[in-house]
């Protein structure tokens, strides 16, 4: 029998195929859910749209919406990066698509990468179409975009870590309800909406949330015009590295 007889050769694609081709999947998934859909797209423009065409909160001196659109922004990465993926990686972890999936010539690292990456495109499509409409509502951003990409991605970081942790030892029910929960409460005092001058002495304590981090440090830019926000920027850092860290530790396959 000469070598050619059986071509291509069986065996597993190379480790880049295989994560794109994941990377798609996690991506159609993620667009093809309607609660996802709701966290990731719907809820923040509704927000960003109303809170900017009604006068129902103080948000300082200038145009509402050059305060808002920094932090619907910042909401619509934990949305997807938190929410979504801790309540989809739940539900896959509960019915063993985890587990099968490991079993996989997919290595568990590609598998996380592959779910990262979704996130990524996920956020890509939510930031232009918020842009978009944010735009539409008289939104003049200010800044460099360098940091800006750079709060997005350690936010997005953050937020993962995070979701996966939940995701990866609690169970799905619980993750379901703790993951809307903490989008709520972080969406109320989180400073994305109202101002954490609102909240008093507990605005300095809310500021180290890593929503209240991103939204602020992206105001700074984009509404302010300031170089990169470090103060910020650290604790998002911070959070990434214990989020990320703890997910690699304590998370459960099955």
């Amino acid at each position: 029998m000469s070598a050619g007889t059986y071509a291509p050769r069986p065996g597993a694609a190379p480790v880049g195929r295989m994560i794109a081709a994941q990377t798609a999947l996690e991506t159609r998934m993620l667009l093809r859910n309607g609660e996802q859909l709701l966290l990731t797209v719907i809820i923040p423009s509704l927000l960003l749209v109303l809170f900017s065409t009604v006068d129902v909160v103080d948000t300082g001196e200038g145009k509402a919406v050059d305060f808002l659109a920094p932090g619907v922004l910042a909401l619509a990465v934990m949305s997807t990066a938190f929410t979504g993926q801790a309540i989809a990686t739940g539900f896959e972890r509960r019915y063993g698509v985890l587990k099968r999936l490991g079993a996989s010539p997919l290595p568990r690292w590609a598998l996380m990468t592959a779910k990262t990456l979704a996130v990524l495109v996920t956020e890509v499509l939510q930031v232009v179409l918020l842009t978009a409409i944010a735009f539409g509502l008289g939104w003049s951003p200010h800044g460099n975009p360098l940091a800006v990409l750079l709060l997005l991605v350690l936010g997005t970081a953050a937020f993962s870590g995070l979701g996966l942790l939940m995701a990866g030892t609690l169970k799905a029910e619980a993750t379901l309800a703790a993951a809307n929960l903490v989008f709520l409460l972080l969406l109320v005092g989180g400073g994305v909406i109202v101002p954490l001058e609102k909240f008093g002495a507990a605005g300095d304590v809310l500021a180290l949330l890593p929503i209240s981090a991103l939204s602020d440090g992206l105001r700074d830019v984009l509404r302010d015009g300031a170089g990169m926000p470090w103060a910020d920027a650290g604790i998002l850092a911070v959070w990434a590295v214990l989020g990320l860290g703890a997910a690699a530790r304590f998370f459960r396959w099955e």
